[in-house]
């Protein structure tokens, strides 16, 4: 099952490696992690996703929030929240599929952010299988090279 975890924590050097340490003793590889400061200097929010069981994820969830570090965990598995990942894609062009390539980046509501003679770089923005199904659609013209965030998410309302 995928989890999909929030956590704030204070802003303090090592955080990170305790809680991804966390993790990869229970025998959970995280898929995605995002880290990055919130509102307030002094706290930053982890987004994790895991694939694993239910009642395992549960102690780890249980052993984040004792650590000191931590301020709040949400697991998302029982709520909803809106989830999006970045991707940076290098394309290779030329002059007769520069047009399809301008039409499936308008199509996805891409963004082009770098153009050259015989390449373009998109910018993409949404959830897992978007990003998923517009790297499938550019791969028949040649993908260069693909650079991806890990998933942010936030609990509606």
């Amino acid at each position: 099952m995928r989890h999909t975890i929030s956590v704030l924590v204070e802003n303090k050097f090592g955080v990170l490696a305790r809680i991804s340490t966390l993790f990869a003793a229970r025998g959970f590889n995280i898929d995605s992690l995002a880290v990055g400061e919130t509102d307030d200097p002094a706290l930053s929010r982890m987004t994790i996703v895991v694939k694993g069981d239910d009642s395992v994820l549960e102690q780890v969830t249980k052993q984040l929030n004792k650590l000191v570090d931590v301020i709040k965990v949400n697991d998302f598995n029982d709520v909803k929240y809106v989830e999006r990942g970045l991707a940076l894609i290098k394309i290779n062009v030329n002059k007769s599929n520069r047009a399809e390539i301008m039409q499936t980046v308008s199509i996805f509501r891409t963004r082009i952010i770098d153009v050259s003679q015989d390449s373009m770089t998109i910018e993409i923005t949404g959830d897992e299988e978007k990003i998923e199904a517009f790297i499938e659609m550019v791969k028949p013209y040649g993908i260069k090279e693909v650079c991806r965030t890990g998933i942010v998410a936030l609990a509606r309302g």
